[in-house]
């Protein structure tokens, strides 16, 4: 294994590179275990991202990295790993024809057709939390006064602590809320000095939890009218995909929906959901 330094101003950085053999182990492990494929072209990305993690600890090299997190009964390592490995990009209104379409047709749908008033929603992958707290802010926005008579509760679960953790907050900064309509600001956020933080009602309509799509069994007790899990799958391969679209389609009620990522595509000889539009899906 090399160990270089690269003199960069005027300071003095080790840097670990990872080896062919070292780095399909790790690929392997991550594939196996949390569904995401890292190709060749990510290899710098994990270099770059792990090496941090090598100082820290003093190791040195990453075949011992990988020895220590397997060995770390805990599993804090291990979410380190993860936490530096996954691409958390989101935004507030990402797609916005999604969020229409819901507010316009699926919610004035399921309105009439669930009886019980309990709407089941989980956003999968919600990394920071912006779509989830987008969703219940059309969800607010659509019943209005008759809010009160539904459980509307909204399941949002990611494999990264680190930015459940931010989800849980709340807190964003000007620019991530810029795209929000101005009426939304100030019904939906407090300001918190040059930040905005969702307001406790809103807070209080999603469940933050950690949760593996790569996980055998889905231990929920009732399906879902609606799923969201949008730009998650790009990081699949094929099976993987295939594999998670199924139990996402055991998991919705009749007449339910599912919202992949506009990049993301289901083959329609391969998937029971029927295509609705572009990146939506029903369960008939």
């Amino acid at each position: 294994m090399h160990q270089y330094y690269i003199p960069q101003q005027r300071q003095v950085q080790l840097v670990f590179s990872i080896s062919d053999q070292e780095f399909i182990q790790l690929a392997t492990y991550i594939r196996s275990n949390y569904g995401i494929d890292l190709k060749e072209e990510k290899r710098a990305m994990v270099e770059g991202r792990l090496n941090n993690l090598l100082l820290r600890n003093n190791i040195k090299n990453f075949s011992d990295y990988f020895d220590y997190v397997l060995s770390d009964n805990t599993g804090n390592e291990v979410a380190n790993l993860v936490n530096k490995i996954t691409t958390n990009h989101t935004f507030f209104m990402r797609e916005p024809r999604h969020f229409s379409y819901l507010m316009e047709k699926v919610l004035p749908e399921l309105k009439s057709e669930v009886k019980n008033k309990d709407l089941r929603i989980w956003s999968a992958g919600c990394s920071s939390g912006e779509e989830p707290y987008t969703i219940a802010f059309i969800i607010d926005e659509f019943f209005g006064k008759e809010k009160a008579l539904w459980d509307t509760k909204i399941l949002a679960t990611d494999i990264s602590s680190k930015v459940l953790e931010n989800a849980t907050k709340g807190i964003y900064s000007s620019e991530s809320v810029g795209k929000l309509p101005s009426g939304w600001l100030l019904k939906y956020f407090k300001t918190n000095g040059s930040d905005y933080e969702v307001v406790d009602k809103i807070k209080n309509e999603v469940i933050f939890r950690k949760f593996n799509l790569m996980d055998k069994t889905f231990p929920f007790k009732k399906r879902f009218h609606i799923i969201f899990c949008r730009n998650v799958m790009i990081y699949f391969d094929k099976q993987t995909k295939i594999e998670l679209v199924n139990k996402f389609y055991d998991l919705t009620e009749p007449g339910g929906y599912l919202f992949i990522g506009h990049s993301e595509s289901l083959d329609r000889e391969e998937t029971r959901y029927k295509y609705v539009l572009p990146a939506v899906y029903r369960k008939e």
